[in-house]
């Protein structure tokens, strides 16, 4: 692949979002590096998907320490990318990674401690080739580990300078406001929330979206395919041997593929194809659709091709949903035991 040199119109088509009452800004739609950007890919397919989205106005790439396969390689290929492609532009690049999963053996490698934390994004940067991210977050709630002692690092990784903003991934309402008071005090308020959300997976519609929306923080939705669910993949009740039910991700349980599941995404399908979109391109034009102060700001979107890529980005050029429309959506749009993180920590709190 020749040299890069952005395409001048990539701002022209994507709407942006301010991220809560920061002056973040993010594309309706972002790149999430979780699946498709580890060791076991080819690094000139990720290339020519990042260099894809940018050129189309996608300017955030969402990482975290453990994305991979293996743990950390994620980082590295976006690194080795950046360094090859990205250097003129890297000030109009949002890049993002987390800490909190397992990283690897021992009691600091895993959780929301000050040590693991912070430890962890000097490996982030590292691995990145980076002096700073624009947003840290913590990764989940870790029930181990006093809440002031994660918010505090979070504080910390933006004083001194290794982050620009901090944020928090899979927190219950009232968790995320206690949080949201505690950086409050420190002096570095939380800018954004990072759950997961779907039309199989509407946890955050249950005082999350509302708590965001009171302190003011940007809602990043991931997973709003529910883990390819909702798309084509599965319709016909198969399991393709390439998909993550058939290679067996760690993100995928066996109970989430059921009849009734199916049942539910075969008659969104057929709401998709009427509105002339695919399944997947509903599922994430509904995720982004307007909840007034609880609209969603960005959907991380994954993509293992460039057409992929440009599929999914289509969700974006979608019209709006119908008050009718939006009431079929809830025939078939109910929890289906797709949210993967509870087991993980405390509660829904």
């Amino acid at each position: 692949m020749g040299t890069y040199v952005a395409d001048e119109a990539r701002y022209d088509s994507l709407e942006y979002r301010s991220c809560g009452r920061s002056g973040l800004r993010l594309p309706r739609l972002s790149l999430g590096l979780w699946q498709n950007f580890g060791g076991d890919r080819d690094l000139e397919g990720q290339r020519r998907i990042l260099r894809r989205a940018f050129d189309l106005g996608v300017f955030h790439f969402d990482l975290a320490n453990n994305y991979g396969p293996p743990p950390g390689s994620a980082e590295e290929n976006l690194g080795r990318i950046l360094a090859r492609d990205f250097g003129p532009y890297r000030d109009e690049l949002v890049i993002t990674t987390k800490a909190g999963w397992v990283m690897g053996p021992g009691p600091h490698q895993q959780g929301g401690s000050r040590k693991y934390l912070l430890s962890s994004l000097d490996r982030s940067l590292e691995r990145m080739g980076l002096d700073h991210v624009d947003v840290f977050y913590s990764h989940r709630p870790d029930p181990d580990t006093p809440l002031e002692e994660t918010m505090t690092a979070l504080h910390h990784a933006v004083v001194s300078g290794r982050a620009v903003y901090a944020g928090i991934s899979s927190y219950g309402p009232s968790l995320t406001r206690r949080a949201a008071a505690i950086m409050r005090d420190l002096g570095t308020p939380l800018v954004v929330h990072q759950p997961s959300y779907s039309m199989l997976n509407r946890w955050v519609e249950d005082g999350l979206l509302d708590a965001a929306a009171d302190e003011g923080m940007g809602v990043v939705a991931f997973s709003p395919l529910a883990q390819g669910l909702l798309t084509s993949r599965y319709l016909d009740g198969s399991v393709p041997a390439d998909s993550r039910a058939g290679v067996g991700r760690p993100s995928w349980r066996g109970n989430m593929l059921t009849d009734e599941v199916l049942g539910r995404a075969r008659a969104l399908d057929r709401i998709a194809a009427e509105r002339g979109q695919t399944l997947a391109q509903m599922a994430i034009s509904w995720v982004l659709r307007d909840q007034g102060p609880r609209t969603v700001t960005t959907a991380l979107i994954g993509a293992s091709s460039v057409e992929q890529l440009e599929q999914n980005l289509g969700a974006a050029d979608s019209a709006g949903f119908s008050d009718e429309e939006l009431r079929e959506i809830d025939r078939w749009a109910v929890d289906s035991d797709v949210n993967i993180w509870w087991g993980a920590t405390a509660s829904k709190d």
